[in-house]
């Protein structure tokens, strides 16, 4: 996938937890894991502390960007990441540039299941905040917020309608 199409699928992946989960998300941000290092064990990074330095939230993006011949991604439980037991991932993901869209609260566990990776420190905890109101539309480099508008009436037919009215502003952002 090239540069383009994947800021496209990370954009697409924000509207589609918009149009779901309705418009009362915060900014939304896409995080490339490591920075200009990328998910490796080369150069000492250390993924805590990155993640310490960001306030992940509800409709953000995490991209993974590696050499798949050495590394991988794979979501694990908490004790998993802890032991850096990689036997039963609940996802792995092998392209060399993952985008993986933020779609709940919480904990959100990601190794590296190559012999010894995890044990080196290829390993980061995704912490996901409570989300604030705002509207959303990802940005790869400075968020973009849009207040959202009186509270509407619940259900799906408000949530699509909101989710297309953003869906047209990121038409006209892209364009």
């Amino acid at each position: 996938m090239g540069f383009a199409a994947e800021r496209v699928a990370a954009l697409m992946a924000a509207v589609f937890v918009v149009i779901t989960m309705g418009p009362e998300l915060a900014a939304a941000t896409v995080y490339k894991v490591g920075d200009a290092a990328g998910w490796t064990i080369i150069g000492g990074v250390d993924y805590k502390q990155w993640a310490a330095t960001k306030t992940f939230q509800v409709g953000d993006a995490v991209v993974f960007e590696y050499n798949p011949q050495f590394h991988n991604v794979m979501r694990v439980t908490h004790a998993m990441y802890k032991s850096c037991n990689v036997s039963a991932p609940l996802e792995t993901h092998t392209s060399g540039n993952d985008t993986i869209a933020i779609t709940t609260r919480g904990h959100h566990f990601f190794v590296c299941g190559f012999p010894g990776h995890c044990q080196a420190g290829q390993k980061v905890d995704i912490n996901v905040q409570r989300h604030t109101s705002a509207a959303v539309v990802p940005s790869p480099s400075v968020p973009l917020v849009i207040p959202t508008p009186a509270p509407a009436p619940s259900g799906a037919a408000s949530r699509l309608g909101g989710g297309l009215a953003l869906l047209a502003l990121l038409f006209s952002v892209v364009a």
